[in-house]
């Protein structure tokens, strides 16, 4: 597969990926646990079928320290005894934030007690604009088609 354009070498894309950029930097230095974010672009990315950035995501995570067992769990993380009740809430929320269509009334008010019974308010702004930020990624990669496989640590700084 060859994507449809080159888009990371593109003058218009740069000036739109600066931003982006910005954004995932102020949610990489936040108080939201790096585990968290991990799972978190993880599993949208899976929802969303972007296989680029779940190359890319976990392939970061298993670099920092995540398990085999944890990564390949994430798609079934309900079912799977390997994550904390706060990843759990996180989980849920990007999954119904990700799959904002697939349900009447977006996330719902369960989701979000739970996600709040867990993280402080930085925190929730944080998730919130990481389902957010992740979402955008994925839908600049899905539509360029972009191929995955060949992530390597670092990639992108």
């Amino acid at each position: 597969m060859e994507s449809r354009l080159n888009y990371y070498g593109n003058a218009v894309a740069a000036k739109v990926l600066k931003h982006i950029n910005s954004a995932s930097k102020v949610l990489s230095d936040s108080a939201l646990p790096v585990a968290t974010r991990h799972l978190v672009e993880i599993r949208a990315s899976q929802i969303n079928g972007c296989g680029f950035c779940t190359d890319m995501h976990t392939t970061e995570a298993a670099h920092a320290g995540e398990t085999s067992v944890r990564l390949n769990l994430i798609a079934a993380w309900r079912e799977a005894t390997v994550f904390t009740e706060a990843e759990r809430a996180a989980l849920e929320l990007a999954e119904q934030g990700t799959r904002i269509t697939d349900a009447a009334g977006g996330v719902t008010d369960e989701a979000w007690a739970n996600a709040a019974k867990h993280y402080d308010e930085d925190q929730l702004v944080a998730l919130i604009s990481l389902i957010a930020v992740i979402n955008s990624y994925n839908r600049i990669n899905i539509i360029n088609r972009q191929p995955a496989g060949g992530y390597k640590v670092g990639q992108f700084g």
